[in-house]
């Protein structure tokens, strides 16, 4: 009968060189693969397009959170109806805002944006219901969480579209300023004279 060869038992320090050999080459494989990442890619960042429509939206937010110290006295006052209208007449637009804002901010931003203009939203809504009951302790402390909501909001817009949205607001302003009254010293326009030859 043939005898079968057995091959001779690797020895202990044989078979943990291996293994630690196989742990190094293990671990150069995975730090190689993880730092072969593109090196020059950039962070994401918004794209100028998407900046210029996020600053016009912030234009509108940012005038109703200048309209909060307006408000506050309102609200002291408790002066239910103009509360209400400030609401519905000026702030009306502020979900639709901060909604188009949300949209063109950062994928990792707008979960977090998402749950702030939501809860700006529902404290609007509950201090319209504390007026429209004329509930004033409510009132004063529904206020609070609104100009808390708005602080908080105004600080998931990128400060490169609220400066844009500042330099919009005063072009606007500019714009729509009446031209000073011609003086005393200031020539009257001539009519302008059409001949018969031009028609």
């Amino acid at each position: 009968m043939a005898v079968a060869s057995i091959p001779a038992p690797i020895s202990l320090m044989a078979g943990l060189r291996r293994l630690a050999l196989l742990a190094v080459a293990l671990l150069l494989s995975v730090s190689l693969v993880a730092c072969s990442g593109d090196q020059t890619r950039k962070p994401p960042t918004i794209s100028p397009a998407d900046m210029t429509l996020i600053a016009r939206q912030a234009e509108g937010f940012l005038a109703s959170k200048e309209r909060l110290p307006e408000l506050a006295d309102l609200v002291n006052d408790r002066n239910w109806v103009f509360t209400r209208n400030l609401i519905h007449g000026p702030m009306q637009d502020l979900g639709r805002q901060m909604l188009y804002i949300n949209q063109r901010l950062l994928p990792a931003d707008r979960a977090e944006a998402g749950k702030r203009a939501t809860k700006l939203k529902v404290s609007l809504a509950k201090l319209d219901e504390a007026a429209r009951l004329q509930d004033g302790e409510n009132l004063r402390k529904d206020y609070i969480k609104v100009a808390t909501g708005f602080s908080a909001y105004a600080e998931v817009i990128p400060a490169e579209a609220v400066a844009m949205a500042e330099a919009f607001a005063a072009e606007d302003k500019l714009s729509n300023a009446v031209p000073p009254a011609p003086s005393a010293s200031t020539p009257a326009p001539q009519p302008v004279s059409v001949s018969n030859a031009d028609a």
